[in-house]
């Protein structure tokens, strides 16, 4: 891994030296860029002692002019940062290292289950043969299905991905069990528990995701990070009126979907619980239908109740209460009144 650091003097002019594995060399105040995400991490832990600040940020999404390389974006950094224009994301800490581990492990196993199922279902089905339901999966029944596949190197390969996929079903439960058995040592379990349709699996994953709510100031951050912060775009705001005088439109901003740039899992966790929230009966089914009766569209109201259901999240994990359902607004009343 080639790594660049550079440093300017007071006069701004700029200095630079490139180094190649080694980071001995480094002092506080260069700085470094380095380009290959899994080794960040060590980078960072490394530098922390040895240095007076280390600031991690994201540059995806950037747009940039001229040529690209690695000297180029240290001199840009380093520019960045002395104007203040370096916007810092989080780090996380030690302290909850080994649930994010295990947390990793079982999503891992999650996926690579998912997909040999997928690889299953897609050799049949390249031959004509139906696979609706799940019993393509089932054991007791592979051997009807693999005499169905006329060529000996299909049923080969469809042999070897049920193995593989049999493998995969093993280790999960024991990684499901190690995982939860660790966010359960959290002090923050009992009252994430206490939140409906936020399940033991759904809590360690956001525990284990998140580490910890005060990164994020403001619910909107963390619906930016969930990726449930709407993008709106404006243009041509101001005028000027009869008298010359400017004066602002009154026009909304036009929407244009949700923040691209968030994190998955966190996506998905709360997009799950507000599903099941929508279509279980509930103080939260309550909520998103006095949306559905003031004139919202479901797909809307979908999005509002994940949102809703973020909020609340981080309200009581900052301040380690316990769910109430009194505590939601009219509007959900109203909607069991109606009914």
């Amino acid at each position: 891994m080639t790594q660049v650091a550079c440093w300017r003097a007071r006069s701004c002019r700029l200095r630079r030296k490139r180094y190649g594995n080694s980071s001995a060399e480094c002092e506080a105040q260069f700085t470094w860029h380095s380009k290959k995400a899994p080794k960040r991490k060590w980078l960072h832990d490394l530098l922390v002692p040895v240095v007076h600040r280390v600031v991690v940020c994201d540059r995806r999404g950037k747009s940039r002019q001229g040529n690209k390389g690695d000297q180029p974006d240290a001199d840009e950094l380093s520019d960045l940062l002395r104007c203040g224009r370096l916007r810092a994301v989080y780090h996380e800490t030690g302290d909850r290292a080994m649930l994010k581990e295990l947390a990793r492990t079982y999503a891992n196993l999650v996926e690579d289950s998912t997909r040999v199922m997928q690889r299953l279902k897609a050799l049949f089905r390249a031959r004509g043969i139906r696979t609706s339901g799940r019993s393509v999966y089932q054991r007791e029944q592979r051997a009807d299905w693999l005499r169905q596949l006329p060529d000996a190197g299909v049923r080969f390969r469809a042999t070897v991905l049920y193995q593989e996929l049999e493998l995969l079903q093993e280790l999960r439960p024991n990684a499901k069990a190690a995982m939860l058995t660790e966010a359960r040592r959290d002090s923050a379990w009992r009252v994430l528990r206490t939140i409906p349709y936020l399940g033991p699996v759904r809590v360690a994953m956001l525990l284990a995701t998140v580490q910890t709510p005060w990164r994020f100031r403001t619910k909107r951050n963390l619906w930016a990070y969930a990726g449930l912060a709407v993008v709106t775009h404006t243009t041509a705001e101001y005028e000027l009126d009869g008298q010359r005088r400017v004066r602002r439109r009154r026009r909304a901003p036009l929407t244009r979907g949700l923040n691209r740039n968030h994190n998955r899992v966190m996506k998905d966790v709360f997009k799950a619980a507000a599903t099941a929230a929508a279509t279980r009966v509930g103080p939260l089914q309550d909520w998103y239908h006095g949306l559905l009766t003031r004139g919202m569209r479901e797909e809307l109201a979908r999005v509002t109740l994940a949102r809703k259901l973020a909020a609340i999240t981080l309200h009581l994990w900052k301040r380690g209460e316990r769910f109430d359902p009194t505590q939601l607004t009219v509007q959900a009343v109203h909607a069991h009144q109606a009914r």
